[in-house]
């Protein structure tokens, strides 16, 4: 790869294990001669800071911030679904404890498209910091709808593809991009240090089915002018060659709709415009009436007909209501709940539980999205229920009924040509993807030297056509259940963990509360335990256990709440680990009577 950028100093060395003390001394180094120049022009010995709160070494909660100065954006602020390792969690959103201390410097937050893992935890964040938000059309108009749901009002700008903003030190250009969700945009943000191109979810799609492909020609002329940096998406480093065009996905389905001879459910993500305006097109071609199910289906699709992004005619759809009455061979139904969320109507459906919605032998599942890490399981369990229900099940692993919105290999060596970016950072992806994509970088050509890696923290610092790793910030997740934002934490956790693998044993003493003599118990009742009506005699030796083990006690030590609880609790654990080889969680509780 050639560079027409000037060539400096040593700048960041070392490698994917260390190298940063060195970096972090040439860095030094490069901000004092700048300083101690005689004849150089007057400079701000400012750097650019760029710190990632959420999305680097994980898939998710993608969020990044610039600072320049007094000046500050975000780019992005997304959420994360949950692990099966956090039970009871809604949500995982990033700690926004860094942006509170510079609150005041937060001059907007720039948005790349309307995925979840990219706008997610805007609600919360908005709350605490009411900055103005920036986004094309279709974005802001599912953002609306959230906000909207949560009751949080914001400052919502829209911008068009090659629109510029300019806020505090920052020129922002938005810049046309192929993805899985429509309005799509990489980022150009000019800084007093230079440019840094930031891609967002990306694919190079020559032939995308609303025909608005990746504008290269952008992304050429920040090439020719001079980039600092390019931080680009590394989700599908791993994948060779190129990532198939959406429009692949159409013709499967017209292939697929006219062997089907029953219903045919599709499940898609509601924010796939794409996808869901391929299916309309073959369900009208087949002679189907398409019904809307799912409530951010529903909201998404009337959102995106409403901005002229969905082209679906009133006639083509149906009500739940009229589902009866149609023949099942003339009915497309689209949902949502392709990653087997235990709530969502595909998982009701395939439990037989939905109340208007039944499969019958002869009907279609179509599974047209990919599987998100983590969900596999759950997945495959929501397949085996629908096979038993009599349904036909398609998905992307036996058919070609789903594609990816990331660039695969050569896309992103493309965009390192084109763009020709000085030093290059690789973003949004589990921390192998983002080794790998560095590694891809230096094939290009990109010198190792400029090749950096970085985790969330981690301040990235650009100054004089130098850069350098050379400090951490506090980030991390929050954890949202309910209306609860921050209050569930790792300990909160740990013991739901512990709840849900060895259940919990309760143990109720009576005590005067005027003699401090036990009057009652100890009674014991298990839950995820044992079967109490089966293992009364068992349980009731737990019970002689922790009588014994009180009679030891000194009239001192009885008198002491806290170690009369601890002493039952050691009790009952020696004994149940000793026995059955089982840890319930035990809870001692102590009434005074």
């Amino acid at each position: 790869m050639n560079s027409d950028n000037k060539e400096t100093a040593t700048v960041y060395s070392g490698g994917e294990q260390g190298g940063k003390e060195e970096a972090t001394q040439a860095y030094k180094a490069a901000r004092r001669e700048a300083s101690d120049e005689a004849n150089a022009a007057p400079r701000s010995n400012t750097p650019l800071r760029i710190v990632a709160l959420g999305g680097l070494g994980e898939i998710g909660i993608n969020c990044m911030a610039y600072e320049y100065g007094d000046d500050l954006i975000l780019v992005d602020a997304g959420l994360m679904f949950p692990d099966a390792d956090m039970p009871g969690v809604d949500y995982v959103i990033p700690d926004f404890s860094w942006l509170r201390e510079r609150s005041d410097k937060l001059r907007g937050i720039i948005l790349t498209h309307g995925h979840e893992d990219h706008i997610g935890a805007l609600p919360f964040l908005l709350r605490e910091f009411p900055a103005p938000i920036y986004g094309t059309a279709l974005t802001l108009g599912i953002l609306e709808g959230k906000l909207l749901e949560y009751k949080v009002e914001a400052d919502l700008n829209p911008v068009k593809p090659r629109d510029t903003v300019t806020l505090g030190s920052f020129q922002v250009e938005f810049i046309r991009v192929a993805h899985s969700v429509v309005d799509g945009c990489a980022l150009a943000i000019r800084s007093p240090e230079g440019v840094v191109i930031h891609t967002g979810d990306f694919k190079l799609d020559q032939t995308p089915v609303d025909g608005e492909v990746t504008d290269l020609a952008t992304f050429a002329r920040y090439g020719d002018q001079g980039v600092l940096a390019l931080l680009s998406d590394s989700t599908n480093v791993e994948r060779e060659g190129y990532t198939i065009s959406e429009r692949y996905v159409g013709e499967a389905l017209s292939d697929l709709f006219p062997k089907c001879k029953g219903r045919i459910i599709v499940a898609a993500f509601s924010s796939n415009i794409h996808r869901v305006q391929q299916v309309a097109d073959v369900a009208a071609a087949s002679g189907r009436k398409v019904l809307l199910n799912g409530r951010s289906m529903i909201a998404n699709v009337r959102i995106a007909r409403q901005l002229g992004y969905l082209k679906i005619s009133d006639d083509l759809l149906m009500d739940i209501r009229e589902l009866p009455h149609i023949p099942r061979e003339q009915v497309c139904m689209i949902t949502t709940g392709s990653q087997g969320e235990p709530l969502s109507a595909l998982s009701r459906i395939a439990m037989d539980d939905h109340k208007q919605i039944k499969l019958e032998k002869g009907d279609t599942v179509i599974l047209s999205s990919r599987y998100i890490p983590g969900n596999e399981r759950t997945i495959s369990e929501l397949i085996n229920h629908l096979y038993r229900r009599g349904a036909d099940v398609h998905h992307e692993k036996v058919s070609e009924v789903h594609v990816s919105g990331h660039a695969s290999q050569e896309e992103l060596k493309l965009m390192m040509n084109i763009t020709r970016p000085r030093f290059f950072l690789p973003i949004h992806g589990e921390y192998r993807h983002l080794v790998l994509h560095r590694r891809l970088a230096m094939k290009v050509g990109i010198p190792e030297e400029r090749c950096l890696l970085a985790i969330n923290g981690e301040v990235v610092n650009f100054y004089n056509e130098t850069a350098c790793i050379e400090e951490t910030v506090e980030t991390g997740r929050v954890f949202v259940d309910g209306k609860g934002v921050g209050d569930v934490g790792e300990v909160v956790l740990k013991d739901r963990r512990h709840l849900s693998e060895d259940g919990m044993v309760l143990v109720i003493l009576g005590v005067n509360q005027h003699t401090g003599e036990f009057i009652y118990g100890p009674e014991i009742v298990s839950r995820g335990f044992v079967f109490e009506d089966e293992s009364q005699a068992y349980l009731q030796t737990a019970r002689e256990m922790v009588r014994e083990a009180l009679k030891e006690l000194s009239v001192e030590f009885l008198a002491d709440r806290d170690e009369v609880r601890q002493i039952v609790r050691q009790t009952l654990k020696r004994f149940f680990k000793k026995s059955i080889e089982r840890r319930p969680m035990v809870l001692p509780v102590i009434l005074e009577m």
